[in-house]
């Protein structure tokens, strides 16, 4: 009887927290929605309106007529050309040192693992000098890459290393080496073994970091400036053309050169989601 008495009580004994659950849920989602975007607005979307704003503050015939000018469409060639060049060289040694730090065991490891992170702590101002002291013109290894478009790359090179390294090592320590096993097992070569199970498992991982490897190389400065000598037509990049122009008290033209490297980061960024996408799906 009393049993049963249990079994049927009434829905109204239902603590009141258990109702409206699903609405507080919802509003509670609403707010950090809310608070994201206005925080996000406040540090990035507002900002750049305000770039993109300024460059045409002088009519888009001046923008144009700044962007296309021999010096500054040369540093902007030669930024973007660098950057693509930085993000492809850092796909294939980045993955490289991070299935290296993965998968092979040697003594040091640990340190070297340490050293990758290097580049995010030390200002890039003082990447630039480290650079230039050891590859100026009194390279201590008789090495000389000051003023030179390859020094620019050792720069970037040296400033976006972690990024295909950091976003690549956790997929590989994730990623199931049973498949791995199986296809060996079924006469599969190591090569075969690494292009169809562990390369499309990476992929997302890859482009993640080339992009990012893009993007920080395309806006670099502190370690550049000092290496490249900013040599017009040769060595300058558009950061320091940049700094030129807000130097020669010419703002608009400054944004402007900074609106077509967003329009560009933001077109390749683009493309390299709609890639890693692609690769999900696959």
């Amino acid at each position: 009887m009393t049993d049963a008495l249990v079994v049927a009580a009434p829905r109204e004994s239902r603590p009141p927290s258990f109702l409206g659950t699903r609405n507080r849920g919802r509003y509670a989602t609403g707010l950090g929605v809310g608070l994201a975007t206005l925080y996000l607005s406040v540090l990035v979307f507002i900002p750049l309106a305000a770039v993109v704003w300024k460059s045409q503050e002088k009519g888009w015939s001046a923008f144009w007529s700044t962007v296309t000018a021999p010096e500054a469409w040369s540093t902007i060639k030669l930024t973007v050309l660098a950057s693509l060049g930085v993000a492809l060289i850092n796909v294939v040694m980045g993955t490289l040192i991070a299935w290296v730090l993965v998968r092979d065991k040697f003594p040091g490891q640990r340190v070297l693992n340490a050293l990758i992170d290097l580049p995010f702590a030390l200002p890039t101002i003082v990447a630039g000098i480290v650079l230039i002291t050891l590859y100026g013109v009194q390279s201590p290894i008789n090495v000389t890459l000051a003023y030179t478009r390859p020094g620019i790359m050792v720069a970037l090179l040296f400033v976006t290393l972690p990024f295909v390294v950091r976003t690549v090592q956790p997929v590989l320590l994730e990623l199931d080496t049973d498949m791995e096993a199986a296809a060996a097992s079924l006469g599969a070569s190591r090569f075969t073994i690494f292009r169809r199970i562990v390369l499309p498992n990476l992929t997302p991982a890859i482009l993640a970091g080339a992009a990012l490897s893009f993007a920080r190389a395309i806006s670099e400065y502190g370690s550049t400036v000092l290496i490249s000598g900013n040599i017009p037509f040769k060595t300058e990049v558009a950061s320091v053309q940049i700094y030129n122009q807000l130097q020669s008290d010419n703002a608009a033209g400054a944004a402007a050169i900074a609106t077509v490297l967003l329009a560009i980061s933001l077109l390749v960024l683009f493309g390299i989601s709609l890639v890693e996408r692609r690769a999900v799906r696959r």
